[in-house]
């Protein structure tokens, strides 16, 4: 899988942009501030429908503008297709392809694959829980497209829910309460158990691949491990609203990844019933995928708090690299291997690592790498450098300029 063509008009920095990428190696070179992660940041979003550096789409849109469009040519094997994504915040988004009429900006998901890996993926291992929830579900998503639906239906309901939470605490607990509250209890049980179903299965596809990467890049004998954390395990009032780690024991991966998704809907309805007192104290749902969390950690020391810098940058790698080797196992037709984005890494890694990662990462079809200084970037991969001198200003580096 591989883009040919991309064109930014009112994204970020860019009033226009227009870039030509090759198959194999493309690295863009320049200062810091002159809009390199603005394209990388592009095409992730063209992917994912989100960015690795923020939460809200406003920020994606040129000042002083109302939209954004990011349209690109992107090739699978033999197949092409031209996307377009237009950004509208505080509106729906929407999308078209091959120049065709508008639709749900949703309809692109699955078209594009892409792993992006950014200084930002450190907070996969030292930021809070939603974060780490975030790497399962954007993953689950490239993969089945139709959970992108799953995923918004289940923060709708569970938006709903905590409202009639706050509103029972201030107004009194009535039986209308008492059958609105089933109602959603219902709906967060389906939707919630299709996401914790996709989660666990995502986990179960990368925790042998995480091992593998971390290993290839650290060339340690610890083993890295990941481990599912569920609120179906926590015991009532012990999570904050959201950043606490969920409290979790060793029973999540021997039963709950075998469940089935009818089975884990009724884990949830009856956690849901037995935490109706607390969370009526609380005006908060306190069960559900929205409080979960993954451990990781090397051997049996959790990596959060105890690993070196160095073993945290390998760990959050590996996993962004584990996640690149489940969607080539997804697929592993000609043509199909996501697109690979290096986002500003080689900077902060030692010669051992760049190495490490500069083979493990050219085995992509294409691959989109992003630095602030040439000498970071391994030899091996600058066959085409293309140096960006501003948002205007983007060209290719002659052989003899590199290094």
């Amino acid at each position: 899988m591989r883009l040919s063509q991309l064109t930014l008009t009112d994204f970020r920095s860019y009033a226009h942009a227009e870039l030509e990428l090759q198959a194999g190696p493309n690295v863009l070179l320049g200062f810091n501030g002159v809009g390199k992660t603005n394209i990388a940041e592009a095409i992730g979003y063209l992917s994912t429908l989100t960015s690795h550096r923020v939460t809200q789409d406003a920020p994606l849109v040129r000042h002083g503008e109302k939209q954004a469009f990011i349209r690109a040519e992107a090739h699978r094997g033999n197949r092409q297709a031209l996307l377009e994504v237009e950004i509208n915040p505080g509106r729906s988004n929407r999308a078209r392809i091959n120049r065709g009429n508008p639709v749900r900006a949703t309809d692109v998901l699955g078209i594009l694959r892409t792993v992006l890996f950014a200084p930002e993926d450190l907070e996969l291992i030292k930021g809070s829980p939603s974060v780490r929830r975030r790497l399962l579900d954007d993953l689950a998503v490239q993969l089945r497209p139709a959970l992108g639906r799953v995923r918004l239906d289940y923060e709708k309901v569970l938006k709903q829910r905590n409202a009639l939470l706050k509103a029972i605490r201030y107004e009194g607990f009535t039986s209308t309460h008492e059958s609105t509250l089933a109602v959603w209890d219902h709906q967060l049980a389906e939707a919630g158990s299709h996401l914790l179903k996709a989660r666990l299965e995502m986990l179960t596809a990368l925790r042998p691949h995480v091992a593998t990467a971390y290993e290839q890049l650290s060339g340690s004998v610890r083993t890295a491990r990941v481990q599912y954390l569920s609120s179906l395990d926590s015991q009532d009032g012990e999570l904050s609203e959201e950043d606490a780690p969920a409290v979790g024991t060793t029973h999540d991966a021997s039963v709950l990844e075998t469940a089935s998704r009818e089975e884990l809907a009724g884990l949830l309805m009856t956690r849901l019933q037995e935490s109706r007192r607390a969370e009526r104290d609380r005006a908060i749902t306190l069960i559900g995928p929205h409080r979960d969390d993954i451990a990781f950690s090397l051997d049996q020391v959790p990596v959060k708090g105890f690993a070196s810098h160095g073993e945290t940058w390998s760990f959050a790698l590996a996993l962004r690299l584990a996640a690149y080797r489940v969607m080539v196992d997804d697929d592993p037709s000609e043509g199909a291997q996501p697109v690979l984005i290096l986002d500003d890494v080689f900077a902060e890694l030692d010669a051992r690592r760049r190495r490490r990662l500069a083979e493990l990462a050219a085995e992509a079809e294409q691959l989109i790498v992003t630095a602030a200084v040439d000498d970071d970037v391994p030899d091996s991969l600058m066959a085409n450098a293309l140096r960006v001198e501003s948002v205007d200003q983007i060209s290719q580096v002659s052989v003899h300029e590199q290094h």
